[in-house]
């Protein structure tokens, strides 16, 4: 026998079968199983994917034992720390970091399309005033699809990214442009003169005019320390290996669908609690709470196996330590305290819990760190984001993620249609 194989025996019959290794970059190896069926006439079962490798990629590589978050090989302390949200946009798609001229390329051009076609904007009309930002952006990068089809049929490189570059671009503003339509108040469009984040701020605080809204920490201008913070959230949110969401994407991107239309998919499928979602709990759970003096009875409802309340932004599927992004975003968290002045009751409360977390063997046994949907919403409520607009902030970091996969699977030639088999238990 082969050492990079495995053998497997069907005890009933005694018939042995030998599949291939396939070693990893990094990471576990795998076993080739894609002859088994045709080979035993049986299916694997593994509900939810939790031991399967759905595809080949060279985008992102998690190791959740070490805590550890690579885009590309790099750290994304390395990125988070050096290099804008705008240079990791491009190392995803283009599998390296750019140089200055490159940067500045890509940058003006997705300035230029950030606008919306104006039959778009026409769009926003349909939806009810109090619609939430999440059902509307869904909705009309749906429509994206409508305006650009000639996206549809993708055979070089240029129209590959043409088609990434604009949705990259057009996200922020179908994102601000979906909350304040859920506001009932005027859209502020676009201005290329302004950095991709600070654009995107600017497009959901400012009025028409030009005039700054006055915010919670009584100035007016978007401060730099503000930008940097939301710049580093959209490098955070990137891309994560196959979540839920990349899987959608994947799934619908292989059925032939629009690009565009695959991305609407992924964002439906992030605004799920247990997914995108989570960091908008953790804010209402927070203030649900209400002060510090009561931290210790819902710590101890969390700790009673019978009771069904449970901390929300605390362990991660993958991760078994300290998320790797958590620890970027409790360093920043603690910098726009200082430099904003931030003191409220939701972020003692936060910094409560936390030092408990991180003390409490119940936690500590359990693996139960806090993650990056634990620090997201504190540091997106100083930034005055609403809680309605966490998850499309999610869409607008993760959206670069999407396409890169999605990229990927179109160029990978041995690509096939999602379609799972099943367990048949019924009549």
């Amino acid at each position: 026998m082969k050492k990079n194989t495995v053998t497997l025996t069907d005890n009933r019959t005694g018939k042995t079968y030998e599949y291939n290794i396939l070693d990893a970059a990094r990471g576990p190896s795998v076993v080739d199983i894609r002859t088994f069926f045709q080979d035993t006439g049986m299916f694997t079962f593994d509900p939810g994917y939790t031991s399967t490798a759905s595809c080949k990629s060279t985008i992102t590589f998690i190791d959740g034992e070490k805590g550890e978050l690579r885009y590309r090989g790099i750290p994304i302390e390395k990125l988070a720390k050096e290099h804008t949200y705008m240079e990791t946009c491009f190392l995803l798609l283009n599998e390296r970091l750019p140089s200055i001229d490159e940067h500045k390329e890509f940058d003006l051009e997705l300035r230029h399309r950030a606008f919306l076609h104006e039959g778009l904007r026409q769009l926003f009309n349909a939806f009810p005033d109090n619609a939430h930002p999440m059902a509307t952006l869904s909705a009309a990068v749906t429509a994206l699809a409508s305006f650009y089809r000639e996206h549809l049929e993708l055979d070089t490189e240029e129209e590959y990214q043409a088609m990434a570059r604009r949705i990259i671009a057009k996200i922020p503003t179908i994102a601000a442009f979906s909350y304040r339509h859920s506001l009932g108040i005027p859209f502020i469009q676009p201005d290329i003169d302004l950095y991709f984040t600070r654009n995107f701020l600017t497009m959901m605080r400012a009025y028409p005019g030009g005039k700054m809204h006055l915010g919670l920490h009584g100035h007016e201008e978007i401060k730099e320390v503000e930008v940097r913070a939301l710049d580093t959230i959209f490098t955070l949110h990137a891309d994560h290996e196959q979540n839920a969401s990349t899987t959608v994407v994947r799934n619908v991107a292989s059925t032939g669908a629009h690009p565009y239309v695959a991305i609407a998919s992924g964002i439906s499928a992030l605004w799920g609690r247990a997914h995108g979602g989570a960091n908008e709990s953790v804010i209402a759970q927070l203030e649900m709470i209400g002060s510090v003096e009561n931290i210790d009875t819902f710590i101890a409802r969390a700790k009673d196996p019978n009771d069904n309340f449970r901390l929300m932004g605390f362990g991660h599927r993958v991760y078994k330590n300290f998320d790797p992004r958590a620890r970027i975003l409790k360093h920043l968290q603690d910098e726009l305290r200082i430099e904003l002045g931030l003191n409220t009751e939701l972020m003692a409360i936060a910094r409560k819990i936390e030092e408990i977390a991180l003390s409490d063997e119940y936690f500590i046994s359990r693996n139960l760190y806090p993650n990056i949907d634990f620090y997201t919403g504190i540091i997106l409520t100083a930034l005055q984001i609403p809680k309605s607009m966490f998850t499309p902030i999610f869409v607008i970091g993760r959206t670069v993620g999407w396409i890169s996969q999605l990229i990927e699977f179109k160029k990978d030639k041995s690509s096939k249609i999602a379609r799972p088999r099943q367990l048949y238990t019924g009549k």
